[in-house]
């Protein structure tokens, strides 16, 4: 057994560049279980899968390990509910199935692994018997380019229910992948391969550096003969167990416990601001002792800068909040739409609770749409916000918006970057339960932005992005963040 970041500390320490290649299996290794259950959940919801195909399915999967021929007979048998389909068709529903489902299902581990190799120049693929609309959204997603896959044939862009070449299983994916290599000129013996399955022993047999992950018996008996370490991701544990509901509804009830107890103390001291400071207080100390979360802090004393506008990574509203409130603890609100204000209830406890709300809905007066966000930084009221605007489907970081650039500019206040590593393995955004763990965060130094210029906001928008980048790809960044603050050092000078 080897962990992660061993593996890594290996890719690291070899070769680099594009002839050297790390194949990733899909099912079972990039993500955990079999994306082919969420098609079959959907095409049973929408009863487009008949009882004699489901028979026949359960049979394979219990029959033990399968060969070429039969997983392709299966495959034949289970595409022809496709037949008239477009290929846009399915890979609609490709993307649809991704986002509700199978981006959750991604190992934290190996998106680790894919940055490693993708940092190092190498030349990363997928190399799987699942069909390209199972696995294009998450190649998509991982910035891999190339894709080994078992295609299906069209005619006009229409599926015929047949299939164009070999299924990628077993002997079909090792020959997959030595022609990809000879087209590619990528060198074999110095590359990589990770794959978890029983069929896939030739596939890690004809590589240098063979990873199994999570294997398979009979690939974890030959991975023993051979002397191949094994990598272990932890199960991502999203099923609806007891356990899992009871930590949920212990952050549920800590964080209602916390609003009503600030409530309450704003409404009696006629202090809406104190009772902000106490609700948020209270959630970051109390919900993640009741749900079994604990905290990594690093760089924690770069909070007491205030006020500021306090950026986090964005994969889970109720974490990241669990999350701020942990860290920034007290002295900040958040930003709302306007039209929030006008929801009965919700709107005027967000009001007592002092959110800025700001007018998105006109482009041309974007300036002073941000006022009242302006207007509470400069009353000593901190922001907290996500320069990405939205909640990513897997750790990598999205594009950075400038709203909370001109946010902090306009208001002469500096902008702390927060960087959360692991939110979406305690609870992922679609997920309906909390995971106990340790939730890591690096706080790195105060990005000071009075009297910045237009130059200055366009040169440190795509700095401040890499900064999460590189610090989530060398946790904890301690070399990325001493970069940060020379940067910032010289600029202060130059200034």
């Amino acid at each position: 057994m080897v962990s992660v970041d061993d593996v890594i500390a290996g890719i690291k320490a070899g070769p680099g560049g594009p002839k050297i290649a790390a194949f990733f299996d899909f099912d079972g290794t990039l993500i955990e279980g079999y994306s082919a259950g969420a098609l079959y959940a959907h095409r049973a919801r929408n009863f487009e899968l008949g009882p004699d195909e489901l028979v026949r399915t359960m049979r394979a999967a219990l029959a033990g390990p399968l060969d070429e021929d039969a997983f392709t007979d299966l495959m034949l048998r289970g595409i022809q509910g496709w037949v008239g389909r477009t290929d846009d068709e399915l890979m609609e529903l490709g993307d649809q199935l991704f986002v509700e489902h199978v981006a959750g299902s991604l190992f934290h581990g190996a998106w680790r692994l894919v940055r490693a190799h993708q940092n190092h120049g190498h030349t990363v693929v997928i190399a799987t018997s699942a069909t390209r609309m199972q696995v294009a959204p998450m190649a998509r997603e991982l910035g891999i380019e190339h894709v080994l896959c078992t295609e299906l044939e069209t005619e006009n862009g229409v599926l015929t229910g047949g299939l164009a070449g070999r299924t990628l299983w077993g002997p079909g994916k090792i020959a997959a992948v030595r022609e990809f290599a000879h087209r590619k000129r990528i060198r074999l013996g110095d590359s990589h391969a990770y794959a978890n399955g029983d069929e896939d022993v030739a596939l890690l047999d004809g590589v240098g550096f063979p990873h199994p992950v999570n294997p398979a018996p009979i690939l974890a008996h030959h991975a023993a003969e051979r002397q191949w370490p094994a990598v272990r991701f932890p199960a991502k544990r999203n099923q609806l167990h007891p356990m899992a509901l009871a930590r949920t509804t212990a952050l549920i009830g800590g964080f209602a416990a916390a609003v009503g107890a600030g409530t309450l103390a704003g409404v009696l001291t006629n202090d809406s601001r104190g009772g902000m400071d106490l609700t948020t207080s209270l959630f970051g100390r109390m919900a993640g002792q009741l749900s079994n979360i604990h905290f990594d802090i690093s760089g924690e004393e770069h909070t007491t800068h205030r006020p500021a506008v306090f950026f986090i990574n964005h994969q889970s509203t109720l974490i990241d909040a669990l999350v701020t409130s942990r860290v920034v603890q007290r002295g900040f609100t958040v930003v709302a739409k306007a039209e929030v204000k006008q929801v009965p209830v919700l709107g005027q406890l967000l009001d007592l609770a002092g959110v800025a709300f700001v007018d998105r809905s006109s482009t041309s007066k974007a300036i002073s749409a941000m006022q009242p966000a302006v207007d509470k930084l400069r009353a000593g009221v901190s922001i907290a916000m996500s320069p990405e605007g939205t909640r990513s489907l897997s750790p990598r970081i999205g594009a950075f918006k400038k709203g909370g650039f001109h946010l902090a500019r306009d208001a002469g206040v500096p902008i702390v970057p927060i960087v959360i590593r692991n939110a979406g393995e305690i609870m992922w955004r679609n997920a309906k339960v909390v995971q106990e763990g340790t939730i890591e965060v690096v706080v790195h130094e105060p990005l000071p932005t009075v009297n910045w210029t237009k130059a200055d906001l366009d040169e440190w928008v795509p700095r401040t992005r890499q900064l999460y980048i590189d610090t989530l790809d060398d946790w904890p960044g301690v070399e990325v963040g001493r970069q940060w603050s020379e940067a910032i050092a010289q600029a202060s000078v130059r200034r």
